[in-house]
């Protein structure tokens, strides 16, 4: 199965984390580290901060974090329905100028879907 674009976005998403790791001194580690911790299981699990992670970056307008947050809402094993609450509590507080948005995640979950489907199988 040809690689689809959610699984290029994670590999150069991947490879540019490197480089700017290289780079990286203390602040910008701390960042980081807040940024990895705050998606852990704690008082919500995992799964809800994500689809938290999710409707926040769609209201912001940020495909990469959408797209971040589709792969890992895969991960965690988000349902259609789940997926489609938080999107629409998204447009709720977003407003019509996510409707774009909206567009290319649906999108990107059925890629994302069809590729780990097609691993599975």
């Amino acid at each position: 199965m040809p690689e689809g674009k959610l699984e290029r976005f994670k590999k150069e998403r991947e490879a540019q984390n490197e480089l700017l790791m290289k780079y990286a001194q203390l602040n910008m580690k701390r960042f980081f580290n807040i940024d990895w911790h705050a998606y852990e299981d704690g008082a919500l699990p995992k799964k809800t901060k994500e689809l938290l992670g999710l409707a926040t970056s769609m209201v912001l307008r940020c495909d990469d974090c959408v797209n971040y947050h589709l792969n890992e809402c895969r991960e965690v094993s988000v349902t259609d329905a789940e997926l489609e609450e938080a999107l629409a509590v998204a447009l709720v507080v977003g407003g019509s100028i996510t409707i774009p948005h909206l567009r290319r995640a649906f999108a990107a979950w059925d890629e994302v879907k069809e590729l780990s489907e097609g691993a599975e199988g």
